[in-house]
């Protein structure tokens, strides 16, 4: 077995480094909460040890597989070692003001907490909640702006390396049902884009790709828009929409993505969304979604499922996770489904029959 170079040393050495402030600040964060306001910790499932080594080995597995998918030319090297480190490092202080608020929440049940200037007759009401009692919902700059270094560290350092894992399968069927066309001609969507990680992670691997994002929160494309529309890239068309009814028309797309927004939505809206996806592929157009593991493919995991519903604000997700999602893709018109898991995260492929 050959030597790792030094840059997979240097990426093992940055995603241990994230790991480790991840894990240390929940364990303070939460000894805090339990010194301030011990009422607002919830009950959970504990975790033994042997579990935590089988974290650990599946965090190092996700690592393998993310840096494997580099060396062999789906994205670039450099794109594991791209984030904005400055801007985290600065905001890391908000990430600590917010808490009390957050435990405040917790402590109270109080999960419908929002900015009083939005309309709320514009959004569907199973999104005007706070989710992971998240300060303003996803409805405020101020939510948007400390996003991704919460959902960084909430998954100990690893949130972008899932995020990738959709872009195996996306070249894969690409290349398969499409193999005349090139990446400029490729029109890809994003749903439920949110700030915009997962198409930066999608742009780097089709760089001359039409990308479109979609987003409910004109908060959260606003810094969409600030990390991808810099001046520096082809820009990505960002629109304000719901995925259940999408203000584009049909067959627009090649390939539509969707991350982590399945088990923030009740049933019916699921199938909505995969209906719209439908509607919006081209002939033989790919779909790929990504969430959380689910029960029957990591049943091992059961009690680490059970502890994100306890701890955080997830009124679906434990429907989600005993969801049959290969059934509703299926049932709406989906064909040759794929599925497989990577720590915390399920990637699912389709086809447009």
């Amino acid at each position: 077995m050959s030597e790792p170079s030094l840059a997979k040393i240097a990426y093992q050495t940055l995603q241990q480094g994230k790991g480790l402030l991840g894990i240390a600040h929940k364990e303070i964060s939460t000894k805090l909460m339990g010194f301030l306001v011990p009422e607002a910790i919830p009950d959970t499932s504990h975790i033994t040890k042997e579990l935590l080594l089988d974290l650990r080995k599946s965090i190092k597995d996700l690592e393998e597989i993310d840096w494997y998918d580099a060396e062999r030319g789906l994205y670039p090297k450099n794109l594991l070692f791209e984030a904005p480190w400055i801007e985290w490092f600065l905001k890391y202080p908000l990430v600590w003001l917010d808490m009390p608020s957050t435990w405040s929440r917790r402590k109270d049940r109080n999960i419908q907490d929002l900015p009083h200037s939005i309309n709320k007759e514009i959004y569907p009401d199973y999104y005007l909640q706070n989710f992971h009692h998240q300060t303003d919902g996803y409805l405020s700059d101020y939510s948007a702006s400390i996003y991704d270094i919460q959902v960084e560290i909430l998954f100990n350092g690893t949130a972008d390396a899932m995020r990738r894992r959709v872009i195996a399968p996306l070249k894969t069927e690409i290349n398969k049902y499409f193999p005349e066309s090139n990446d400029s001609s490729l029109k890809i969507l994003d749903l439920a884009t949110g700030t915009g990680r997962t198409l930066q992670q999608i742009r780097s691997a089709f760089p001359t790709s039409e990308l479109t994002g979609l987003d409910l929160s004109a908060s959260y494309l606003k810094q969409a828009s600030k990390y991808l529309n810099n001046g520096e890239n082809e820009l990505v068309q960002l629109i304000k929409g719901n995925a259940e009814r999408v203000p584009i028309l049909d067959q627009s797309f090649q390939a539509i993505t969707c991350v982590f927004l399945f088990h923030e939505l009740p049933g019916k809206a699921r199938d909505n969304v995969i209906k719209e996806c439908y509607r919006l592929l081209q002939p033989n157009g790919v779909l790929i979604l990504a969430d959380s593991i689910q029960l029957s493919d990591s049943p091992e995991f059961s009690s680490v499922l059970e502890n994100f519903h306890r701890i955080f604000h997830e009124p679906y997700y434990k429907n989600y996770i005993k969801d049959d999602i290969d059934l509703r893709l299926s049932m709406n018109g989906f064909k040759c489904i794929n599925s497989d898991s990577f720590f915390m995260t399920k990637v699912w492929s389709a086809i447009k029959a």
